[in-house]
């Protein structure tokens, strides 16, 4: 994983430099590989947009699971994918893992962490990223009430990714839905993983609900699971099917709790593996 840049400053110097990667071909949107989340948003999920993520303190490794996830689909190939958070949030949340990602099926290499003093700096340095057409995607990690992340500051993140075409997964771990210019709003939790042959864990897999979305219907929830082999998210029987188990059998009872990427911040690494 790319080292983690501690300032605003260096953090511009950074993207700079990503002005010489080939921008990603604009797509209107990108298919997460479920195809009834790709139906209900009309083909996949709008890029070139901001997208809300909630979901409650226990459930950030949901939220970080599923963000990990998407932001492969924006940007497949070489396009680097940039990971910004507050100190006070890699103090809680523990750093990101690289085993773990790797584990996602995303190579820790494309991924640079911006960690910034504080939540004014953060939202600075989201608005700087999003205006490099160069990114293929943008995290950015909020936690708690954020009371900077207004209306106002929502707006300006999303007409800067609609300028540059970057689409950003807003995670607001432990906050509370409030207005936002933000094209759709999901809540996200752990689902049960359907186990493996041998009973190995499953697929990381996710319960997610449309909250809200700027136009079309909402209030829907999906079962998702990330196949990192295939790099997309399948129907909920696609474990079963891929490995051999027919439709008449009881794995649902056997079911794992949901194998997410974890970001503790005291536990021993080996515990910290997705």
């Amino acid at each position: 994983m790319a080292e983690s840049i501690r300032s605003l400053a260096a953090l511009k110097r950074r993207i700079a430099s990503l002005e010489s990667v080939p921008a990603a071909r604009g797509r209107a949107r990108v298919a997460t590989g479920h195809g009834a989340v790709d139906a209900a948003l009309g083909g996949g999920l709008p890029t070139g947009r901001v997208h809300e993520l909630f979901g409650d303190v226990e459930e950030e490794g949901a939220v970080a699971g599923l963000a990990l996830g998407l932001t492969q689909l924006l940007a497949k190939g070489v396009a680097p994918l940039l990971w910004l958070r507050t100190e006070a949030g890699q103090r809680a949340g523990g750093r990101l893992y690289g085993p773990g990602l790797a584990a996602m099926g995303l190579d820790p290499a494309r991924l640079l962490v911006g960690v910034m003093k504080d939540e004014a700096m953060l939202l600075r340095a989201s608005v700087d990223a999003l205006r490099c057409p160069g990114l293929g995607a943008l995290v950015i990690e909020l936690r708690g009430r954020a009371p900077l992340m207004d209306l106002t500051a929502s707006r300006r993140l999303a007409l800067a990714a609609e300028e540059s075409g970057v689409t950003a997964l807003l995670l607001r771990i432990g906050g509370d839905p409030v207005p936002s210019a933000a094209e759709t709003r999901w809540r996200v939790a752990a689902a049960p993983s359907l186990p493996l042959p041998g009973n190995a864990p499953g697929m990381s897999a996710f319960s997610l609900h449309l909250l809200r979305r700027r136009s079309g219907p909402d209030g829907m929830t999906w079962r998702l699971a990330w196949n990192s082999a295939r790099g997309d998210f399948g129907e909920e029987c696609d474990e079963r099917h891929e490995h051999g188990q027919g439709s008449g059998g009881r794995a649902e009872e056997a079911a794992l709790p949901g194998t997410v990427v974890p970001l503790p911040a005291g536990r021993p690494a080996a515990d910290r593996a997705a």
